[in-house]
């Protein structure tokens, strides 16, 4: 028995975590493996519920639990709270509670995709598999923060703060999973100007060393942004801090044709992690059956390998998923003409079938 806190959140949330769900009771039956799923809320909906993104006794709940499966938090409805109050809050105290820093984000262009990256055919016909390795409990989300008086007027502050321990842990993850595939690291700073990334790039540097046969470049990350829509073929696993691994692992995901499509895993020294879809929560679309499901399937199968070391059962997910988009199984979002196009809950039902 595998005990799973599920977070559904907001917007489609819900919705694309009921059908992992269902993928996950198949993998079950399939497999002969057990889960007891623990409902908590957080986000928006518990703001509304309780007055606070995540309640303490909630949080403690998922640290007893052996991994966590979210959908998406935030919403337009809730812009105008406090900082400290805003739904996205809940993520914040999740990776720091559950000590989760190292956040994995792959992005991968399926053949059958290909159509519906906004890059050049040239561009995309030398494929495009990349692993974005995002520090997720440090820098300036989490560095001293606030607003105050200088000179008269109101002023806003946010600081990038790193330290030594933190990158070389980060950046020993990256070199770990480079090991596995192409051995290759970009690490991405801002060296030229920042005198956190000038440590950032000393001390990854240093790491590189123990690991000889990995080729290690630095990259600013104004060029990676570049060099991501220019000639995406060139990176394998993609190195760099807690901001600039959000902004750039969402601009992987639309070359390789939706933000629907990537999911992530947020790990820490154990084997307890944090697994979301890295869209956010579409308001526009909630409960409209429009929602691309399998960002969210694809973060249950990173679940089963990471920790539960269950590869079999999540490559079962992941042919799965190919197997749907072979036959032509498209929902709205990376529809393109002559393709079947599929609501949230058909998508879900035909992965299901295939597994």
């Amino acid at each position: 028995m595998h005990r799973i806190a599920v977070i559904p959140g907001d917007g489609i949330g819900p919705e694309v975590i009921e059908q992992a769900l269902l993928v996950l009771d198949k993998i079950s039956s399939k497999f002969g493996i057990k889960f007891d799923y623990i409902f908590i809320d957080a986000g928006g909906c518990a703001i509304d519920k309780y007055g606070v993104p995540i309640r303490d006794e909630d949080l403690e709940l998922v640290k007893k639990c052996e991994a966590t499966l979210l959908g998406a938090v935030g919403g337009p409805k809730w812009d105008n709270l406090p900082g400290n109050l805003r739904p996205e809050q809940a993520l914040l105290k999740l990776r720091g509670g559950l000590k989760v820093y190292a956040n994995l984000r792959p992005a991968v262009l399926y053949d059958e995709l290909k159509d519906s990256s906004p890059l050049k055919r040239e561009i995309v016909s030398k494929g495009i598999d990349i692993l974005v390795v995002r520090e997720l409990i440090g820098g300036m989300y989490f560095g001293p923060k606030g607003r105050e008086i200088r000179n008269g007027e109101e002023v806003a502050y946010d600081t990038e703060i790193y330290s030594v321990s933190e990158i070389e842990r980060i950046a020993k993850v990256a070199f770990e999973a480079a090991k596995k595939r192409r051995k290759k690291v970009t690490s991405v700073d801002k060296a030229n100007i920042l005198e956190s990334s000038r440590l950032w790039r000393e001390v990854v540097s240093r790491v590189a060393k123990d690991y000889p046969d990995i080729e290690l470049n630095h990259m600013y990350v104004d060029n990676a942004s570049m060099q991501l829509v220019k000639d995406p073929s060139q990176f394998d696993v993609i190195l760099t801090s807690n901001m600039f691994g959000d902004i750039l692992s969402d601009e992987a995901s639309m070359i390789v044709g939706s933000i629907g499509m990537l999911a992530s895993a947020s790990l820490g020294e154990g084997s307890i992690g944090l697994y979301e879809p890295i869209h956010g929560t579409a308001p526009d679309i909630a409960g409209q059956d429009l929602a691309n499901p399998v960002a969210t399937i694809l973060s249950a199968a990173m679940m089963l390998r990471y920790s539960f070391n269950m590869e079999d059962a999540a490559k079962a997910i992941e042919n799965a998923v190919k197997i749907a988009l072979k036959e032509g199984y498209r929902t709205r979002d990376i529809y393109t003409e002559n393709c079947k196009l599929v609501g949230t809950k058909q998508m879900g039902k035909i992965i299901c079938e295939n597994i």
